[in-house]
């Protein structure tokens, strides 16, 4: 207890910031069970059709939003030094940035959409997964230009700006769920088409609410002088690509382990798809309140970084540690002792689903540790802005480890989805020890040199 006294100032700090975000992701994660459950409620089919699209999306959001990450760092570092002018000149350099990229996985999914009956899925899945998709891609840009403008509020400590935008967003999604899914009100039943336009029109209000309060409120006064001055210039977007594509990679491969694990899972049949997305859900909410905390990581390690404060770096990154860890404990408790009849929350028309769902919690149990190290070190190296080996150590994890380990456990060994799902705490595992020895190196070769300036 000695030990831990001198991390109490930085678990106010870190929780200080980082309840907002966890507060917003868990709204996030009240959409997916939302979505699910009133999907899951109409129909077993279109759940396994929204599991199949929104694990494909889950990549292409996840690698957006770790590309704007890349701004993160640079603004904490600048609000460290009191860079006002710089942070709003960045902000517009992330705009643009952002938009080239959305407009790159626009293009990407578009590619996949044509060619979604050659992927081996249930051919009564294709009537519900097409129009769904078309939506849920037309969404992509405002998913895009949102993050820009939440990681500039998160950089500069306003974590609840973009907290309270987000819970409006998903309560009027939830909304338009329940109106268009079912058909009330006079309203059309579109099922899980209507789930996505739903989607589609939150996320477009909340990107105009975010830019309206930006352009009006006398908080951002100081940065929109930047903004507005502010050039874009090569080597911004240069900067900002550095920093933002390997966590973007990063963050992409991670998903893309699920997302392809997704398609593998197809391949068994919708029961299990269903499952899957069942399971996507429920990990998803321990994934993202980690996340909350790791944010709040990356902010306070960049903080620090700005003012050349190593101790700090490292002070802020453990405290964290100890946060996730302990959240860790609860999240797998509460799992734990919910797993006979969580799955029945989401599927109420098929025992199988939910029994399948029971006994998967076990590798999410399995690899909860490995997820909040690898979220705690990979926030930690972005505040440094050590993001260039995040990539090949994401690529290692798992496209060389875990991927090929779910086919192996899943098809070769016969263990079907729990095969695959057991590929996951060796991944994650995996990513988190690299990460950690990483950050470890990192803080000694700083250390170094500090000492012999």
């Amino acid at each position: 207890m000695n030990h831990l006294k001198k991390y109490y100032p930085h678990y106010r700090i870190l929780l200080k910031l980082g309840i907002p975000i966890i507060i917003g992701q868990l709204g996030v994660i009240i959409l997916g069970f939302a979505d699910t459950l009133m999907i899951g409620h109409h129909s077993t089919t279109e759940l396994a059709a929204a599991s199949f699209v929104n694990n494909l999306f889950s990549l292409v959001i996840l690698f957006g939003t770790g590309f704007s990450y890349g701004l993160t760092p640079i603004v904490g570092e600048m609000y460290g030094r009191r860079e006002d002018a710089g942070i709003g000149m960045m902000l517009k350099n992330s705009l643009a940035a952002n938009m080239i990229i959305a407009v790159a996985l626009t293009l990407a999914m578009w590619v996949v959409y044509v060619n979604v009956d050659m992927m081996g899925q249930p051919v009564e899945l294709l009537p519900y997964i097409r129009p769904y998709f078309l939506v849920i891609l037309s969404s992509v840009v405002f998913v895009m230009l949102f993050n820009a403008f939440k990681q500039f509020a998160d950089g500069i400590t306003d974590t609840s700006t973009p907290m309270w935008i987000l819970i409006g967003g998903n309560v009027l999604n939830i909304i338009g769920n329940y109106l268009l899914i079912y058909g009330k009100f006079g309203l059309p039943a579109l099922g899980l088409l209507g789930a996505g336009i739903s989607t589609l029109v939150s996320r477009i209000l909340m990107f105009a609410v975010l830019v309206l309060i930006f352009f009006s409120s006398s908080r951002y006064e100081v940065y929109r002088k930047g903004f507005s001055a502010g050039r874009l210039g090569r080597e911004h977007i240069w900067r900002l690509n550095k920093n933002g594509l390997p966590v973007a990679l990063q963050m992409g491969m991670e998903s893309a382990a699920f997302s392809l694990s997704t398609v593998m899972v197809g391949w068994l049949g919708s029961v299990q798809l269903a499952a899957h997305q069942v399971m996507i859900t429920i990990s998803t909410l321990a994934f993202m309140t980690f996340y909350g905390v790791g944010a709040a990581i990356a902010i306070r390690v960049s903080n620090a970084k700005g003012q050349n404060d190593m101790a700090n770096v490292k002070m802020s990154a453990y405290a964290g540690y100890h946060l996730i860890l302990a959240l860790c404990v609860v999240m797998s408790s509460v799992f734990f002792f919910t797993r006979s009849f969580i799955g029945g929350f989401f599927v109420s028309d098929n025992a199988e689903v939910v029994q399948m769902v029971s006994v998967l919690i076990i590798p999410l149990l399995l690899y909860q540790l490995g997820d909040g190290t690898q979220i705690t070190f990979a926030n930690s190296l972005r505040g440094i802005s050590d993001m260039k080996p995040m990539a090949l150590i994401a690529f290692i994890s798992y496209f060389v480890i875990s991927l090929p380990a779910g086919y192996l456990f899943g098809f070769v060994l016969d263990m079907g989805i729990m095969g695959i799902w057991l590929a996951f705490p060796v991944g994650l595992t995996t990513a988190g020890i690299l990460f950690w020895c990483r950050f470890e190196y990192k803080l000694r070769r700083m250390g170094a040199a500090r000492s012999a300036a």
